[in-house]
C-alpha cells in the first residue's frame, strides 16, 4: 500500500473545494477523528488537523521548516517571509517587526484607527442598518494597515479590492492528479492586483530611497542596511503582497466574526457593550471560534518522520490547519460554539513557533479599538435576522456579509 492511499481515506477524494470554501468544519471534524494527518489530493499535500499535532510541528522549525503552498508561491513569488527560514527569516522578521512591536504599536495605534473608525460610523450611524463587514469592518482594517505601510494615497475601496483579488489567487489551490493547477485562470485577479500595486508603489519606493520617512515600507527599505544601500524591490514586493493579503484581511474578518459570535449569545453581547474591558476577551474568543487564517501555514519534513501514526517521507508537505486546531474537541468544550466565558486556553489563531504572526498585537489592537468605537456609537446594535450570516473560506475565513440593524 502506498503512503498516499494509506494516509487518504476514500471519502476525502469526494470533497470539493467549493464545499471546503462554504464550510470546512464538518470536513475537519472528521479529519480530527479519523485521519489527523491525511493526504488531500485536491491540495497536493497533507493536512494536519489536531491542536496537538499542529503545536508539535509549528514549534519544531529545525525539522519542519516553513515553505509555501503551491498557490501561495504562485501568488507571492519567491522571497516571502512565509517560506523563509534561518538567517533569511530572521532578516525579514527584523525588517517588518519594529513597527509591530507592542511598545511601538501603543504609540500610534489610537491615532491610526480611531479617527477613521469614527468617520466611517458617522457615515451610516443614522441609517439604522448596514452590512457591517462592507461598511465598517473591512474599511477600518485595510485603512489601518494601508496608512501604516505608507499607502495613505490609495483609496479604501482599492485596498479592499487588492486584498480580495490576492485572496482569490492564494486560495486557488485545487490541483490536478498530475500536480498542475486545476484552474490557472484563477490567478488572474491576483496578477491584476500585483500589477496595480507595482505601478503605484514603484514611484513611492523611488521617493523613499532618497527621502526616508516614518512609514513601514520606507523602514523596510532602509533599516539594517549598510550606509547608502536599500533593500531591493525583489525583497519588498513579495512581503508587501503578504501584508496586503493576510495582514489586511485578518482584523476585518476577526471583527465580523466576533460580532457574529456575540450575536449568537445576546446576553454576552450586552455584557461586552456595558463593559468595554471585555472586548479584548471577546475578540480572542471570536478568533478562536472562527480563525481568520484557517489553513495557510505549510511545513516540509526534512527527514522521514512519523506524525499522528502516519509515516511521511522526507520532503513531504503538510498544511497546519489552525482553524481546525482551534476547534479541537480534545482541547475545548463545545468548540464550535462562541462562549465569552470559556476557560482561557492558548489557541493557534496567529500560528506558533518562530513563524507565529508578527502582527498579532497590531491586529488585535485594531479590532479592539474598532469595536470600542462601534459599541460606543451604536450600543443597541443587533443582527438583522432577515439575512443569513455569510461565512466563507477554508484558507482565510470570515463573514462575507453581516447585516445589522439598530433603532435611530
Amino acid at each position: 500500500m502506498t503512503l498516499t492511499s494509506a494516509a487518504t481515506p476514500s471519502w476525502i477524494t469526494d470533497i470539493t473545494m467549493a464545499e471546503l470554501e462554504a464550510d470546512p468544519r464538518p470536513f475537519y471534524e472528521r479529519l480530527r477523528r479519523e485521519a489527523p494527518v491525511a493526504f488531500v489530493p485536491q491540495l497536493g499535500l497533507h493536512i494536519v488537523s489536531t491542536r496537538e499535532l499542529c503545536l508539535e510541528i509549528s514549534k519544531d522549525s529545525e525539522n519542519w521548516p516553513a515553505v509555501i503552498s503551491p498557490a501561495g508561491g504562485r501568488t507571492f513569488g519567491s522571497g516571502a517571509i512565509l517560506n523563509s527560514n534561518g538567517p533569511e527569516h530572521r532578516e525579514l522578521r527584523g525588517m517588518v517587526e519594529p513597527h509591530l512591536q507592542p511598545s511601538a504599536v501603543d504609540t500610534y495605534i489610537d491615532d491610526l484607527v480611531r479617527p477613521f473608525a469614527r468617520s466611517r460610523l458617522a457615515d451610516f450611524e443614522d441609517n439604522g442598518a448596514a452590512d457591517i463587514v462592507a461598511e465598517y469592518c473591512e474599511p477600518v482594517s485595510v485603512r489601518a494597515l494601508g496608512d501604516l505601510l505608507g499607502l495613505g494615497d490609495v483609496s479604501t475601496d482599492k485596498l479592499r479590492e487588492w486584498f480580495h483579488k490576492l485572496s482569490d489567487s492564494f486560495t486557488n489551490a485545487d490541483m490536478t492528479a498530475d500536480g498542475e493547477f486545476a484552474n490557472p485562470d484563477g490567478f488572474i485577479p491576483g496578477d491584476e492586483a500585483k500589477a496595480e500595486i507595482i505601478a503605484h508603489v514603484d514611484p513611492k519606493i523611488d521617493h523613499w530611497i532618497e527621502h526616508p520617512d516614518h512609514t513601514a515600507i520606507s523602514h523596510w527599505l532602509h533599516d539594517g542596511m549598510p550606509e547608502g544601500q536599500t533593500r531591493s524591490r525583489e525583497v519588498i514586493y513579495p512581503n508587501l503582497y503578504v501584508f496586503l493579503l493576510g495582514a489586511m484581511q485578518e482584523p476585518g474578518h476577526a471583527m465580523g466574526t466576533t460580532l457574529a459570535g456575540l450575536f449568537s449569545r445576546p446576553d454576552q453581547l450586552e455584557r461586552v457593550i456595558d463593559d468595554p474591558t471585555l472586548i479584548t476577551r471577546a475578540v480572542a474568543e471570536g478568533m478562536r471560534w472562527v480563525a481568520p487564517i484557517w489553513s495557510a501555514a505549510v511545513k516540509v519534513a526534512t527527514r522521514k518522520v512519523t506524525v499522528g501514526g502516519v509515516t511521511l517521507p522526507q520532503g513531504s508537505l503538510v498544511m497546519l490547519s489552525y482553524g481546525s486546531a482551534n476547534n479541537d474537541e480534545n482541547a475545548y468544550d463545545a468548540p464550535t460554539s462562541y462562549d465569552l466565558d470559556r476557560a482561557v486556553i492558548p489557541n493557534l489563531t496567529f500560528g506558533g513557533g518562530v513563524h507565529a504572526c508578527a502582527g498579532t498585537y497590531f491586529a488585535s489592537a485594531v479590532v479592539r479599538i474598532a469595536l470600542e468605537e462601534l459599541f460606543e456609537s451604536i450600543p443597541n446594535i443587533e443582527r438583522d435576522t432577515a439575512h443569513e450570516i455569510d461565512f466563507w473560506g477554508w484558507g482565510f475565513r470570515g463573514p462575507k456579509q453581516l447585516h445589522v440593524q439598530w433603532e435611530v
